[in-house]
């Protein structure tokens, strides 16, 4: 019975209540903290569980008091509203049962570069920002942007930008891919559409704790940042270009005019950027968890394409077509997209766990 997958969950909430209230562990904070994050990460469940367990004694009872000549009729009507409720219940309870992904509630580096397709994927680069932006204000998230390459005809050959909020890695993980775009670019005289890419990475923002990168791992070369000439041309070396010796990864950031600020910058994307690699090797390793990431998480795989003479935005992984594309685009109405992406996560993962 699914009662039954509940009494764990509700065991382990009341004995985590009875170590939190013992002497010995008050005296141990980070074990008492660790105690109180699990006790509160379970508390929703346990709240829905408890419910259930209730609602489906309730209804136990009713049923047999339904043959009662006094309280047969009292019973049936008691009975009309609780049973719908179990299997709302269950399926809330089965989405709080999914295991946690331990970045959800972290910030993010927003990373975009243009692909395929010349000057035209540059400035779908700066349309994408553009509709993140507007979806991390409705979001009420903080967006800045830290570093960015201009291209030769307006857009952006690359930029970063992070995102701090509650949750926004929860809401954007599912963004990391190739989005293609297909349109008639201002410079096209004959009307015709070009097909053009751009690619996102959605990196979780680590701190020191959990990605150690040792001083003697990291190359540093300073250099001059490229300005567009006149006063914008900047006369010191305080572009900064990090390399992590074990995996190649390389970061250079140069929108500071200080070279701290700039190395500061630098070093956060680098970490982040080397822990993200360690989670593609683990997920790479598992092929289920590959699942519940609605695809790979690949940057190669194209996951979205964006067709602006039909108004039309398709997402490959899950075969969401929506009419909606100047919506979604120019007002960053993006949970269109991102609530069906998590659903079909959730029912994913329901399912790989065997609820």
């Amino acid at each position: 019975m699914f009662k039954d997958k509940l009494q764990p969950f509700i065991h382990r909430y009341n004995e985590l209540s009875q170590l939190l209230s013992s002497p010995d562990i008050a005296s141990d904070i980070k074990r008492m903290t660790d105690l109180s994050k699990e006790q509160s990460d379970l508390s929703a469940l346990v709240e829905k569980a408890q419910l259930y367990v209730q609602t489906a004694e309730a209804i136990e009872e009713n049923k047999e008091l339904l043959g009662d000549p006094e309280l047969g009729d009292l019973a049936k009507e008691e009975l009309s509203e609780l049973e719908p409720m179990l299997p709302a219940l269950e399926e809330e309870i089965k989405i709080l049962m999914i295991p946690k992904d331990k970045n959800d509630n972290k910030n993010i580096f927003l990373e975009l570069r243009a692909g395929a397709g010349g000057d035209e994927s540059a400035l779908f680069v700066a349309d994408v920002f553009k509709m993140y932006s507007r979806y991390a204000e409705q979001m009420g998230w903080k967006i800045e942007l830290v570093s960015s390459n201009d291209g030769t005809a307006g857009g952006y050959k690359e930029l970063i930008a992070q995102i701090k909020g509650e949750g926004v890695y929860s809401q954007l993980k599912y963004e990391a891919g190739t989005h293609r775009v297909q349109r008639v670019p201002d410079t096209e005289t004959q009307g015709r559409v070009h097909t053009s890419a751009i690619t996102v990475a959605v990196i979780p923002e680590v701190d020191d704790v959990e990605v150690d990168i040792k001083p003697n791992e990291i190359k540093m070369d300073v250099y001059r940042s490229s300005g567009c000439g006149g006063q914008s041309v900047n006369t010191t070396d305080s572009a900064v270009r990090l390399t992590h010796i074990p995996t190649g990864i390389v970061v250079a950031i140069q929108d500071e005019k200080s070279q701290h600020k700039n190395r500061d910058k630098a070093m956060k994307v680098l970490k982040a950027r080397v822990y993200e690699a360690e989670l593609q090797k683990q997920l790479d390793a598992t092929s289920s968890q590959r699942k519940l990431q609605v695809g790979s998480g690949d940057r190669s795989e194209k996951i979205r394409t964006y067709n602006y003479p039909q108004n039309r935005l398709t997402d490959h992984r899950i075969g969401l077509t929506l009419y909606a594309l100047e919506d979604i685009m120019n007002n960053g109405n993006l949970k269109l997209l991102v609530d069906p992406l998590i659903a079909h996560a959730q029912t994913e993962a329901i399912q790989e766990a065997g609820l």
